[in-house]
């Protein structure tokens, strides 16, 4: 009874200390949400503004040039992917409105004695529906707004961070170490900077396991393509777009499947849609369930099955956000504990990639 209660009352404190700091995050995360961003985006462009600040370029324009090229490659993608779309609109419409009279034609020919008239005015009556809860869709509207609000003043804090961590980061951390009392600034520091470095291979592998997926799909499309007259419109698009939705846990794999499905069938009919689903669902799966647990747990030294929970509690917790940052978070805090339990932080106080994945 005396070491259960031990146990029992430390495990207690340590829940309740845990459950106010994932409080205190969940309240502020208008600044933990942009300031973890620049965080995973600084772990991407560290190596490459180090390189150039050795290859004797100032800091200052060292950083410049690595966000300005950030800014370039996503708009780029972005206006890749808008020029393309708009390209082939006239032939996607003209598309839409053959499958949209081969559906009614189709719908007419079966045997349940539904007719033109019934069709219309089924249409109707959602459209109907549609224009009764304007007034839903005005609130909901509202709503965005108010979130693409919040987005932007985000958007101005995560380049704001970013650019200090790139510019001022190292003197950042040296002002953290300072505040630690002195017995535990070495640990701490030889720990941080493993985390740190693990962090960077989890943004390495993440950018990986995105190009995967996106020429995963892609590839489908443009296979399914071959097969039917015509080809595959929007390819391209459709590669960018599950590659940028990669990025957002759950709700960015949906989205971008099911255009990649929406296109095929518009262009092709019903059979290569759902071709087109399996495709999808299989690219996902393997992402989910092998990529993700194998490569990134390997990267991150996290067990594949403490990827999947990390991803399960953090979607629980705090949805979209906390899906996302559940494994760095995870894996930055393995790594810490991990280095000062096993005190290597002793031998390797500046550790590398080698150093992190052995």
């Amino acid at each position: 009874m005396q070491v259960a209660g031990a146990w029992a009352w430390r495990f207690v404190a340590i829940a309740a200390a845990a459950a106010i700091a994932l409080w205190l995050v969940v309240q502020f995360r208008i600044v933990v949400i942009p300031v973890l961003v620049a965080a995973l985006l600084t772990a991407l462009l560290l190596p490459a503004v180090d390189a150039l600040v050795r290859a004797r370029w100032p800091r200052g324009l060292a950083v410049a040039l690595a966000i300005l090229s950030l800014l370039v490659a996503v708009s780029g993608l972005g206006w890749l992917a808008i020029a393309q779309i708009r390209g082939e609109y006239p032939v996607l419409q003209e598309r839409a409105v053959d499958f949209w009279s081969e559906t009614q034609a189709w719908v007419v020919s079966l045997p349940f004695g539904i007719d033109q008239a019934d069709l219309q005015s089924s249409v109707e009556g959602v459209l109907e529906t549609v224009r009764d809860d304007l007034s839903s869709i005005v609130s909901s509207a509202l709503s965005v707004g108010s979130s693409v609000g919040h987005f932007l003043a985000g958007a101005v804090l995560t380049l704001f961070a970013l650019i200090f961590t790139l510019a001022d980061g190292r003197r950042i951390w040296r002002w953290i170490l300072g505040v630690l009392p002195e017995r535990a600034r070495a640990a701490t520091d030889g720990a941080g900077r493993t985390g740190w470095v693990t962090l960077g291979n989890f943004v390495r592998v993440q950018v990986l396991v995105a190009f995967i997926d996106a020429v995963g799909i892609g590839l489908g499309a443009f296979i399914l393509g071959l097969f039917f007259e015509g080809g595959t419109p929007l390819v391209l698009p459709i590669a960018i777009l599950v590659f940028l939705g990669s990025f957002i846990p759950i709700i960015g794999a949906v989205v971008t499947g099911a255009i990649a499905v929406l296109v095929v069938m518009v262009s092709f009919g019903l059979w290569p849609a759902v071709i087109m689903l399996g495709i999808v669902l299989l690219v996902q799966q393997i992402e989910s369930h092998v990529l993700q647990p194998l490569i990134m747990g390997t990267a991150v030294k996290v067990h594949p099955l403490a990827v999947v929970l990390a991803v399960g509690a953090g979607s629980t917790i705090a949805g979209i956000a906390g899906a996302f940052f559940a494994v760095p978070v995870v894996a930055f805090v393995n790594s810490f504990i991990t280095t000062v339990a096993s005190g290597s932080w002793r031998t390797t106080p500046r550790p590398t990639v080698e150093d992190t994945i052995r």
